[in-house]
């Protein structure tokens, strides 16, 4: 996720996010009854994305519309099966709902805004006692045509479903968008990541949370460090780890009907880089700005590289938009095709 789609707190948030850079706009508002939808909430999405993903791959019809029950959600997202984590899961749902987003990004003429929420509208479904039998939800056109574009997808390591804090989750999606398999890494300016980021924290606790990160090293798959300029101006830089056990692209338990391939490579212990460096003028990783079209490399077809910078957990399908139909689940399968 390289823009400010979500919450990063988990206090609730009501005051909108607003970002602006060149010709990408973004509005995101939420209801003093809910509150904005967290960077933890966008699980279900990922859950969402790699279902569709994962039916296609099967030959079968995906659609907007999705069943499921709250079982399968949250196994596949990591989290308890507790009647407490079923209630959050609703919450969480409602907060998908009521946000509201109005964005620029992939609209057909400059100036023009698309504006929708996560999730269109969904349901409980129960049995004949009353009891949880099941969800259905509706996703927005401008998501699930995100997830249908190949080009917009990335994978994630699942060990990301295990990162606590939400800046280290937010870094880590910018770090795969951004990265993605470029050996050489990149680095990006603190301020500059303080205003994408949506944070409300001041600048100097934003800077000392990544601080914090480079210290902790908590992104799957990637060392962080910070480069000093002659200016004075902090850098934050990142290289993929040198992979080493088992093999980047084996299969992971996905803990749901299906197996998905990991598709980042392997976190493992190594000794720490040293964490504070000088840039020198040869050699540097060309810095991540907006107005700096060196840092927009493979963005094949537009600035959004993930469906809504959502990472997904799945493999590659192809492009036809079917009819609107209930999304289904392949059956388990032993490997990946």
């Amino acid at each position: 996720m390289a823009y400010p789609f979500f919450s990063l707190s988990k206090t609730p948030r009501v005051a909108p996010i607003d970002f602006r850079t060149g010709s990408i706009a973004i509005r995101v508002e939420a209801v003093p009854d809910h509150g904005m939808a967290t960077i933890w909430d966008a699980d279900i999405l990922i859950w969402a994305a790699s279902q569709i993903v994962e039916a296609r791959d099967a030959g079968l019809r995906t659609s907007r519309l999705m069943a499921a029950t709250p079982y399968e959600i949250l196994t596949f997202v990591g989290r308890g099966t507790s009647l407490r984590d079923y209630q959050r899961l609703k919450a969480a749902l409602d907060r998908l709902q009521s946000t509201t987003v109005s964005t620029t990004i992939r609209q057909p003429a400059e100036g023009r805004r698309h504006r929708f929420s996560w999730i269109n509208e969904w349901q409980e479904r129960t049995d004949r006692n009353g009891r949880p039998d099941g969800v259905d939800l509706i996703l927005p056109d401008w998501f699930y045509r995100a997830v249908l574009d190949d080009a917009l997808v990335l994978t994630i390591d699942r060990a990301y479903f295990g990162l606590t804090g939400g800046l280290e989750r937010w870094l880590y999606r910018l770090v795969r968008k951004h990265g993605g398999r470029q050996q050489d890494g990149w680095r990006f300016d603190f301020r500059h990541l303080h205003q994408k980021s949506g944070s409300l924290s001041p600048f100097k606790r934003f800077a000392f949370e990544l601080r914090d990160l480079i210290r902790r090293q908590p992104l799957p798959g990637y060392v962080l460090f910070v480069e000093v300029e002659v200016s004075g101006r902090l850098l934050l830089a990142f290289e993929p780890a040198a992979p080493c056990g088992q093999p980047v692209d084996s299969l992971v338990l996905s803990g749901t009907r299906t197996i998905v391939p990991s598709g980042t490579g392997a976190s493992c212990y190594q000794e720490p880089k040293q964490l504070l460096t000088h840039c020198s003028a040869s050699g540097n990783r060309a810095l991540n700005l907006e107005s700096n079209p060196e840092s927009n490399f493979k963005r094949r077809g537009s600035a959004f590289a993930s469906a809504v910078d959502q990472p997904r957990l799945g493999a590659k399908w192809p492009g036809k938009t079917p009819p609107d139909s209930v999304s289904q689940t392949p059956p388990r399968s032993r490997g990946h095709r």
